[in-house]
């Protein structure tokens, strides 16, 4: 069985739930001569080893782009191992590299996941050992081939990971810093953010106009956007699993070759994005991230309260991830708001009050709300004119979209500069 990377292979690309037609629109665009099949879960997307090196560096989307090794029927963990064997690790590895298993399974039969990765870990020592006399090392955190099997009720599908570490990890977030400014709140992945600015087509044109996201708190969305109107690639500032793995030695240049160009094609951004966030600590600490990006002259930070704060231009685009706990407090007060949609707790009126602001302010801009609540709509007395369903995480969320419309006939007075 012939495993190296050779034209034409179904290349997976997982994503989060509600993203696979944007996903899938994304890959045409990346790759417009290529086979593209919308699934559940994920985009097929028919390449060789430079489409994946090109989907790794490009793919905003995407959480990983996994390269199909094996795939078979199987009735226990001996069909795992057999199945395993199949493929010629010694292309993919040599004994001093390091690798890893992980499982995910639809309906299978078996009991253990953990024994079924553990087959899996068995052939490819197997295998080795018998053609060098050397047997690789497990590496649970670094690995320098991570494997992923998916194991259905009747086949079993076995891939590499290329990327390596999951995309929504750009390279630019500091994870020590993050613990200590950001405690006990999850940020917003890159993808997610990045699957929001999709759906409602903002790219950094012109004609797109500015954004704002008036609570920012880490500037995930904002810094996903100044990326994109600044043309830089995502995956520009880390490393991938391909790097290191056998069947993409020869393709060294190729790859140096699409770092080289996206380097060279970012450009100064055709509009603004502004963010901000009522808590000046979070404000700067999404300041310093947008710096680790490369995009803080991209991004006008501001911290205020968004209740109060005035559209920094005529016109232009408001997406928001709103927060819970105390974030949602006006300056100086300090009290949390409740961390659930209670139709007499402070996220109720802060949502009111929010659209109240947005109709006295913001008439003619385009607002996109994520949230979890269905109810939302109603508690804003705002009528959606869109709703995109996305998963953040195991959260089924909506993607609002409103159209505002000034509730006064006083002139928008632009943010001072």
């Amino acid at each position: 069985m012939t495993t190296a990377p050779a034209a034409g292979v179904a290349l997976f690309l997982p994503c989060g739930g509600g993203v696979e037609p944007l996903l899938a629109e994304e890959c045409r665009r990346l790759l417009p001569a290529s086979e593209v099949t919308t699934g559940r879960g994920g985009v097929t997307v028919r390449g060789d080893a430079l489409a994946a090196m090109r989907l790794n560096l490009e793919s905003r989307l995407a959480q990983r782009v996994l390269w199909p090794l094996a795939d078979a029927p199987y009735h226990d963990e001996h069909g795992l191992y057999a199945i395993a064997r199949t493929v010629r690790w010694g292309d993919w590895i040599t004994p001093a590299q390091t690798l890893r298993v992980d499982v995910t399974a639809q309906r299978s039969p078996l009991r253990s996941l953990h024994f079924a990765a553990l087959r899996i870990k068995d052939a490819v020592c197997d295998a080795l050992r018998e053609a060098t006399g050397q047997r690789p090392s497990v590496d649970t955190r670094r690995p320098d081939l991570p494997l992923v099997l998916h194991l259905g009720p009747e086949r079993a599908t076995l891939y590499a990971d290329t990327s390596g570490e999951a995309l929504f990890k750009r390279g630019w977030r500091d994870a020590a810093a993050a613990g200590r400014e950001v405690k006990g709140e999850a940020p917003l992945k890159e993808t997610l953010a990045a699957a929001m600015l999709a759906a409602a087509d903002w790219r950094g044109r012109a004609d797109d106009g500015p954004l704002l996201d008036p609570c920012c708190g880490a500037g995930t969305i904002a810094i996903e956007a100044a990326q994109i109107a600044c043309d830089v690639a995502p995956g520009l500032q880390r490393r991938f699993a391909f790097e290191a793995l056998g069947p993409f030695r020869d393709h060294r240049e190729a790859w140096h070759a699409l770092q080289r160009a996206a380097r060279e094609r970012v450009r100064p951004a055709a509009v603004p994005v502004f963010a901000g966030d009522v808590s000046f600590r979070m404000t700067d600490f999404a300041h310093r991230n947008a710096e680790r990006a490369g995009v803080a002259a991209a991004i006008d930070f501001r911290a205020g309260d968004a209740l109060q704060r005035p559209p920094p231009a005529p016109r232009g685009v408001l997406m928001l991830n709103p927060p819970y706990g105390e974030r949602l407090a006006p300056k100086g007060t300090g009290a949390p708001a409740r961390e659930a949609f209670d139709a007499d707790g402070g996220a109720a009126a802060f949502f009111g009050a929010l659209a109240a602001h947005w109709k006295r302010h913001y008439g003619g801009w385009t607002a996109w709300v994520l949230s979890p609540e269905t109810r939302l709509p109603g508690l804003m007395r705002l009528k959606e004119s869109r709703r995109v369903p996305l998963w953040n995480g195991p959260i089924e969320c909506r993607l609002f979209r409103f159209d505002l419309v000034s509730g006064s006939a006083r002139p928008v007075r632009p943010e001072p500069r």
